[in-house]
């Protein structure tokens, strides 16, 4: 969908941009975007490394809570 998006639609964007939120809240705007995305990675990160070790083969200590059988 971005693909199709030439110079002057994105020139159009940032006009309408600029006109909702005025050029001095622009800054804040893109700090509190990029520290938003920043959050989004980690979770993302530590939610693919939780279950990356959950998919791992038990080890020969598993200390289970199965009882022993008779």
């Amino acid at each position: 969908m971005l693909g199709n998006l030439s110079g002057a639609h994105l020139i159009i964007i940032l006009v309408v941009v600029l006109l909702l939120f005025g050029a001095p809240k622009l800054p804040g705007l893109a700090r509190s975007i990029g520290q938003s995305m920043r959050i989004f990675r980690s979770e993302v990160k530590t939610m693919k490394d939780e279950n990356g070790d959950d998919k791992s083969p038990p080890s020969s200590d598993s200390d289970d809570l199965t009882p022993p059988k008779p």
